[in-house]
């Protein structure tokens, strides 16, 4: 039975990728732990600590596919974690003699704190693909409809016109600084950890630095000025990252679900056959897409607090906080990994509906130009005057279901100060897009300046 979705075979695509998957299997997990355990006993040869034969049969025993993952299980439900295992039947493997200088001067969270980071730099190499990724397709939709006119709302209300364009600016907007989160934060978590049972490294005399820097050397991480046991900011800040991304995902695809809708119908999440079909409904277009990157988000929010709690870490090493990250960080990792190649999926695939744009544009009979109108005989009446009587008019064309611009025609003192011809051109929404252009424009710039090599 697989109880998380993300990991199970039907739902799985839903809620994950297998890319992400692949890293967290038991064996690719081990993998990482001797690789570890393997550069940890050539740092040690390096400096004479151990005997370079003993570090060569340590690499030579080291292959992931040879270990007992039932033996290995069993003791660790003995032991509480995984590593104890792993160390006894990597010193079986390489033999009395190399086999006694396994695991020489670690502790396991060394091995366990390593090998997490190891594979969470192979995890965040796809991220950040797909993350560019879908930044690269927002750019394209937000260039093709730069200009595309639909209502801006606020309070869910026609607010004001917008492009289309914008509209996908403001969505992309984010990830960029989602990107540079990323790179500013990798140096503070891919950091190797050594620091043997409280972080002294006494079991290693004056060597302990030395092999910290080899070590960290070898595995191509960063080496931290103290150990980490019980310092989880770096771990912690990546799951806020994760859950930045999250809420910015969630944003783009409520959106669209709400474009979506049968009474706004100004944008279709995709136009692939049979997706987001109705068991029932023939005529449904469901946003199944948007639907489940709505609800990863959601997962990965809901992890993120287990994260920032998981810092409590008591004295020099955890009991509880620790551990609990193990239960967090891979699922938050999984959940946002899908709902990216979704979003992909949406930003590549939908499509704005121009003519239902317009046609809702005009469902207010006006309205929607109000503020243009206020400000423009601001100018003449002053502001307040101004949106008095503009307020007025559109009290009136809403109560009367007439046109907001044939009401304004109709009052003396517009008449006097803005001819029919004014008045036509204030109402077009076309003209009122204010800066959405420039937006684009600057968000765009900056997405293909990310980009570029």
């Amino acid at each position: 039975m697989t109880l998380n979705p993300a990991d199970s075979s039907v739902f799985g695509g839903l809620f994950g990728t297998d890319e992400i998957r692949a890293l967290f299997d038991d064996r690719r997990r081990l993998g990482f732990m001797l690789e570890v355990e393997v550069a940890l006993a050539r740092a040690q040869a390096a400096l004479g600590i151990i005997p370079s034969e003993a570090a060569s049969a340590i690499a030579a025993a080291a292959d992931p596919a040879a270990f007992d993952l039932v033996q290995i299980r069993a003791e660790t439900e003995k032991a509480g974690q995984p590593v104890m295992a792993l160390a006894k039947a990597l010193t079986q493997a390489a033999g009395a003699e190399a086999g006694r200088w396994v695991h020489w001067g670690a502790t396991t969270q060394d091995i366990t704190d390593t090998a997490l980071v190891l594979q969470l730099r192979t995890a965040l190499d796809p991220i950040e693909r797909d993350l560019m990724a879908l930044i690269g397709a927002l750019a394209t939709q937000a260039e093709r409809h730069r200009t595309l006119v639909m209502a801006g709302r606020s309070f869910l209300q026609q607010a004001l016109p917008v492009s289309f364009g914008y509209k996908v600016a403001v969505w992309l907007s984010p990830l960029l600084r989602h990107i540079e989160r990323l790179r500013q934060l990798k140096p503070r978590l891919l950091q190797v950890q050594f620091g043997g049972a409280v972080g002294t490294l006494a079991s290693l005399g004056d060597q302990g630095r030395a092999v910290t820097e080899r070590l960290a050397a070898d595995l191509s991480l960063a080496c931290p000025i103290a150990p980490w046991h019980g310092a989880r900011d770096g771990i912690a800040e990546l799951g806020a990252w994760l859950g930045l991304v999250a809420g910015s995902l969630a944003k783009f695809a409520g959106d669209v679900i709400l474009l979506a809708q049968t009474e706004v119908g100004e944008l279709v999440e995709t136009t692939e056959t049979g997706r987001g079909g109705s068991s029932t409904m023939p005529q449904k277009r469901n946003p199944i897409l948007c639907t489940h990157i709505v609800a990863a988000a959601s997962g990965v929010e809901a992890l993120v607090p287990l994260l920032l709690a998981a810092q409590h870490h008591q004295l020099e090493r955890a009991v509880g906080p620790w551990q609990a990250e193990a239960l967090a960080l891979p699922q938050a990792l999984a959940l946002t990994a899908g709902a990216l190649a979704q979003a992909i999926r949406v930003a590549e695939g939908m499509r704005p509906d121009a003519a239902r744009m317009r046609a809702n544009l005009a469902i207010t009979n006006g309205l929607v130009m109000a503020e243009r109108v206020m400000m423009t005989l601001a100018d003449r009446l002053g502001r307040s005057e101004a949106h008095h009587l503009v307020q007025a008019a559109c009290l009136t064309a809403m109560a009367e279901d007439r046109p907001l611009r044939d009401i304004l025609g109709e009052n003396a003192e517009v008449a006097s100060r803005l001819d029919p011809a004014a008045l036509d051109h204030l109402m077009d929404p076309a003209g009122y897009l204010g800066e959405s252009a420039a937006v684009v424009d600057r968000v765009v710039a900056a997405a293909r300046a990310m980009s570029s090599p």
